[in-house]
């Protein structure tokens, strides 16, 4: 029950911010073009009470009120402006200063756009605030991507990549970082990839059929292959023999008699050593100091008495570092959402990574429970889908096919017809309604054993 409640109150929180944002975009562009705003609603469904010309109402609105009536309604998950003349498109209508029709298509254009703008203008704050706090973030995933570790049987083993390859691209897009690789690999499951990398000064082409890893309900791509993760120490238990042999919080182990050992292979060494002592390369404030450490016998295996996380950095950046690297971080996550609508559409991207109300308030309490700095960094990765999905989305509700409904009516200097319009937006409320629905039930689908396999009967 906590959990449930948790989750709704987290879900609720990011998406009323997030459409809040989007509509007062809609709101302060309309205003200043003296479109009359006849409704800003925080929440949904019968008005609960409202500011209407400074008089405060309940539940139904006054008659004949003429400024904006500011409402509190039933749900409040998201929030919506109703403007003069929206969806009004009778031919011989007549129109008053401040209806929404009765502008020039410039200034409609900025009225549509103005919510996806703020969106994206939303991300980049967040981001950059985070950035200038600073966050904590495993070292590696900016690192060059440089194999440093393959998995026995894996599509890395099996396509021949070899330790120490760096990988230069992916299916065709470059890749400098551990993080670019993840996203590559990951947004492509049993999918035949080629990829590119240096071997010994040379470059070598690979083929690589990647798998879906079965750890979450998102069907992620696989590969099989790591970087060169270093450990460090989280906690220290008290009277293990970490403490014993004077292993601290902070340190980070970058070897073990002698040999590097990285992060997927720190455990195993320590299981498969009890009661012998190791030598632990250990660096410590920028030192490096060597420490014997014996693994006690527990059981069948050794154990040291530590928690162990992969190595990690504070990421922090000055005031207009901050701001720039967050346009980067943007833009880089930019054209990642364009290409997984654009794949959803040739096949490349799985349904199973499609993401829902269920799978957004599960991610929303997830970064809840991590803490502001992540509940931010997930209003700001919300955002901006939102900001580009309005623009991108191919359906006629969405403010991205007004905004090119308008283009077009510029271009060739006529206005489309009154029933054309409404049949365009009867279609998409069609395809909307029908869009929701399919990815509420992707959310649950997703949960069974085998996702929409498992409503296969043989």
């Amino acid at each position: 029950m906590v959990n449930f409640l948790g989750t709704l109150l987290a879900f609720v929180i990011v998406f009323f911010v997030v459409t809040f944002v989007h509509e007062f975009g809609h709101f302060f562009m309309a205003r200043l073009f003296g479109v009359r705003v006849d409704a800003f609603s925080f929440g949904i469904g019968p008005r609960l009470f409202g500011v209407q010309n400074g008089k405060l109402t309940f539940f139904k609105a006054p008659e004949g009120g003429t400024g904006t009536d500011y409402r509190v309604s039933l749900v409040p998950i998201i929030c919506y402006v109703k403007l003069l003349g929206e969806g009004m498109f009778e031919k011989d209508r007549p129109l008053a200063p401040d209806d929404l029709m009765a502008k020039t298509r410039g200034q409609r254009f900025l009225i549509m756009g103005m919510g996806a703008a703020m969106n994206i203008l939303l991300a980049i704050v967040l981001v950059a605030v985070i950035n200038g706090v600073g966050t904590r973030a495993d070292e590696y995933l900016e690192e060059k991507p440089v194999i440093g570790h393959i998995e026995t049987g894996s599509p890395a083993e099996k396509a021949g990549l070899r330790i120490d390859d760096e990988i230069l691209s992916i299916a065709g897009h470059p890749v400098r970082t551990w993080s670019d690789v993840q996203m590559a690999v990951g947004t492509r499951p049993d999918r035949l990839i080629k990829i590119e990398v240096r071997r010994d000064g040379r470059i070598l082409p690979v083929d690589l059929k990647t798998e879906t890893e079965t750890l979450t309900h998102f069907q992620m791509g696989y590969a099989g292959f790591q970087a060169k993760i270093l450990t460090q120490i989280q906690m220290v238990i008290g009277g293990s023999p970490a403490e014993k042999a004077g292993l601290r919080q902070g340190d980070v182990i970058v070897g073990i008699d002698g040999t590097p050992v990285y992060f997927y292979q720190f455990l195993e060494t320590i299981q498969k050593n009890p009661g012998k002592e190791l030598m632990f390369s250990v660096e410590r404030a920028g030192q490096l100091v060597t420490i014997p450490v014996t693994p006690r016998k527990e059981g069948e295996v050794g154990k040291i008495g530590i928690a162990q996380v992969p190595k990690s950095v504070i990421k922090k950046y000055p005031f207009f570092a901050a701001i720039g690297e967050s346009f980067k971080q943007n833009l880089s996550n930019v054209f990642l959402v364009v290409r997984v609508i654009r794949g959803l559409f040739t096949g490349e991207t799985p349904t199973s990574q499609l993401g829902g109300p269920v799978a957004i308030a599960d991610f929303s309490y997830a970064a809840f429970r991590l803490g502001l700095t992540a509940l931010l960094g997930w209003i700001a990765v919300l955002s901006l889908q939102l900001g580009v999905i309005n623009i991108v989305l191919p359906i006629p509700v969405a403010d991205g096919f007004q905004m090119l409904v308008l283009v077009l009516e510029s271009i060739f200097r006529k206005d489309l017809g009154p029933k054309f319009r409404m049949v365009l937006m009867s279609i998409g409320w069609f395809l909307m309604i029908l869009l929701t629905a399919f990815v509420i039930l992707n959310d649950f689908i997703k949960k069974l054993p085998h996702g929409w396999r498992s409503l296969v009967p043989f």
